[in-house]
């Protein structure tokens, strides 16, 4: 398969730059998801790796040869998309096998090659039909098939699910690591669906405002967010962050909210009074019915989803709080009483950036 390597990507658009030096080095058969927000920079990235756009300055790189200023044909790629693209006079045959035509490849290998996407996908059946007999999904898998039978050295793939209802996206992501990791195919998927995100990548890009703000597996991304619009990206229900101050010479946190805790993890640089932001996942909430040490939560919305029950309330000082709780618990208008457990914080400083813990308290 292939390696790709970006180094120093900027592209802007007039005065407007939307890449601020992007670097990213993919290995052989792995599958990168580049995660973000509407407007974060992720598809034109894609499309400069593609060929479909040519950056300000910066170099691309696939298996080692700069591709920076070659057409999309001749960087050995296969692309799929959000709306499929297919040609909706051509039947599902036709589509699959009009890019190996072009190639001017035996009708023989064309037709061994389709019909091996075609079992790998399950649409033998539907090789006939014209785009407009199937449905999303079957539309999808065509659009996979004729990725597949280029045999590219890079896949990649521009918020392919997107079209989809959420039952469907849910089988046809497992169905797209599954003959991801069955071919081996280097490749580099764009969405800013974050379940996509976390159940798809070998690794993520977090995108924001044109930066890689974290490059990171799922689960570090999920577990060591580097900032706060990681951490809030990344979860669902997002983080909580809530306000406090640095004290007991940088051993703990004093929440507007409610007490003085120490970190669990050891103390943080800085002097007292330093402003800082806790963070706590919902799910890391715990109610504690006997109110010893809690907090009061004053219950705004209960959201039953059976086996669990998310709450959204407010703390003392309006401090905003959702908490994912296992059994039904709260009703509206209560107040809660509940814990915020120092072993489950992320502490960042006032401008976002997460906070190491140090080894030992200064001196």
């Amino acid at each position: 398969m292939a390696t790709l390597s970006l180094s120093g990507i900027r592209k802007s658009f007039g005065q407007t730059e939307v890449l601020h030096g992007i670097e990213l080095d993919v290995a052989d058969g792995e599958m990168i998801v580049v995660v973000g927000a509407s407007g974060c920079g992720k598809s034109t990235l894609l499309r400069i790796v593609a060929g479909l756009e040519t950056p300000t300055s910066g170099t691309v790189r696939i298996d080692g040869r700069d591709v920076t200023k070659l057409e999309p044909a001749d960087r050995d790629i296969a692309m799929v998309f959000q709306n499929y693209a297919l040609y909706p006079h051509m039947s599902v045959f036709e589509n699959m096998a009009y890019g190996l035509r072009i190639r001017g490849l035996p009708m023989v290998e064309i037709r061994k090659r389709v019909a091996e996407a075609a079992e790998m996908l399950e649409i033998g059946p539907l090789l006939e039909r014209k785009p407009r007999q199937l449905s999303g999904g079957q539309r999808q898998r065509v659009a996979m098939g004729r990725a597949i039978v280029r045999e590219p050295k890079l896949f990649l793939f521009d918020e392919p699910l997107s079209n989809l209802d959420a039952k469907l996206r849910v089988q046809m992501r497992a169905e797209i690591r599954r003959l991801q990791k069955r071919l081996g195919v280097t490749s580099l998927f764009v969405t800013h669906d974050q379940v996509e995100a976390m159940t798809l990548g070998d690794r993520l890009v977090v995108m924001h405002k044109g930066r890689a703000a974290q490059v990171a597996s799922p689960m570090e991304v999920w577990g060591v967010p580097a900032d706060t619009y990681v951490a809030g990206f990344i979860g669902s229900p997002a983080m909580n962050f809530l306000s406090a101050t640095l004290v007991q010479g940088g051993g703990g946190a004093q929440l507007k909210a409610g007490p003085a805790l120490p970190f669990a993890d050891g103390p943080r640089p800085g002097e007292d009074g330093t402003k800082l932001v806790i963070g706590i996942r919902p799910e890391h909430v715990q109610h504690l019915p006997d109110g010893a040490g809690a907090l009061p939560l004053a219950v705004d919305l209960v959201e039953p989803l059976g086996s669990e029950t998310v709450i959204h309330g407010r703390l003392p000082g309006e401090e905003v709080l959702v908490a994912r709780l296992p059994l039904a618990a709260g009703a509206i208008g209560e107040v809660l009483p509940v814990g915020l457990p120092p072993a489950s914080w992320h502490v960042f400083s006032a401008e976002g950036a997460r906070l190491p813990a140090r080894a030992t308290a200064p001196a």
